[in-house]
């Protein structure tokens, strides 16, 4: 299973419309950040290891609503930080569905419960939960006991609440393929999410855990594993075919790091989500004043290993769009 089909249709209308405009670099996706601050300490995060400062302050509604309009982008991905903790985060999501934006909004579900109410059911938004692993493996990832479960509560209160939900699933190197395996089976099969997000962790540098990050043969051999047997057609894995064909092995892609930039209380971050080689104050200054040639693996050693989404799924997308066979092969995936 692919990607939605709404998303693939408005991903499409998109693309097509910055091809007869002759843009050059375009964002498919924002990662807004509202706030850094979080109730977990995640092993394969930093973003709770900024200033003091820093963590006690909040984006203010017209700031992250208006750098979403600078951008363009048809869709956003709240995160963090833990984006429930902030206390204008519902009318951020709504002023965002108001302008016609597909909206997903991260979080690790401890205080969805709470703050469900503030919410309504829209066919643009989905809650997109933290799920790393089963009981065990997931709880040691957000070094904390009972969280798994008390994710699983709030993707069941949700769902009856009549809301989308998406999950997104990091792994690391002491992950095996029966792992993976077996809390892709539990989402899609018995927790029955709408749709499945996942990436092999990348060496963020202000990660409290840096052992445990997969380098590029160890993912390629993780997810062919974990894919084989028809697996991954069962899965309703938000990815497009060619991004999967990456992952394990299949097919190569160059990066493409301005796909899906960041914006936090710092600025948009040069030159993405994973890198931090300073800020831009603007959309306009970041696209025009990057040079976006000089990132991804070969060519900066810091991407060496990295596989992940924000820089490879972007490229998929494109290449998806711009090939009939491909675009074919999506279409019937959905």
């Amino acid at each position: 299973m692919g990607m939605p089909f709404r998303q693939t249709v408005r991903l499409g209308q998109y693309l097509m419309k910055q091809k007869l405009k002759g843009a050059k670099n375009f964002p498919l996706l924002v990662e807004l950040e509202p706030l850094f601050a979080c109730n977990l300490k995640c092993i394969g995060c930093g973003k709770i290891q900024q200033p003091h400062t820093l963590l006690k302050q909040r984006m203010p509604v017209e700031q992250a609503v208006g750098a979403i309009e600078e951008s363009g982008a048809p869709m956003v991905s709240i995160a963090g930080g833990e984006p429930l903790m902030h206390p204008q985060i519902d009318e951020i999501v709504r002023q965002l569905l108001d302008r016609n934006k597909i909206v997903f909004l991260c979080t690790n579900a401890v205080l969805l419960p709470k703050h469900l109410h503030k919410f309504k059911p829209h066919k643009n938004f989905s809650w997109m939960v933290h799920v790393d692993g089963l009981r065990e493996r997931h709880d040691l990832s957000v070094s904390k006991d009972g969280v798994f479960d008390q994710a699983v509560d709030a993707i069941k209160q949700a769902q009856a609440a009549g809301f989308r939900i998406m999950t997104n699933s990091t792994f690391f190197n002491t992950d095996s393929p029966q792992t993976v395996i077996e809390v892709l089976d539990y989402l899609n099969d018995e927790l029955k999410v709408d749709n499945m997000q996942i990436s092999p962790a990348y060496a963020y540098e202000k990660a409290p855990d840096q052992e445990h990050f997969l380098a590029v043969t160890e993912t390629r051999e993780l997810f062919a594993k974990a894919f084989a047997e028809g697996r991954r057609k069962k899965w309703r894995l938000n990815h497009s075919p060619v991004f999967l064909d990456f992952l394990e092995g299949k097919k190569d892609l160059d990066c493409t790091p301005w796909g899906i930039p960041s914006y936090s209380l710092l600025g948009w971050q040069r030159p993405c989500y994973l890198l931090a080689d300073g800020y831009a104050k603007t959309y306009k200054e970041l696209i025009e004043t990057t040079d976006w040639e000089a990132f991804g693996r070969g060519k900066d050693e810091r991407c060496a290993n990295c596989m992940a989404h924000c820089g490879y799924e972007p490229t998929a997308v494109i290449a998806t769009m711009g090939s009939l066979k491909e675009s074919l092969r999506a279409a019937v995936s959905v």
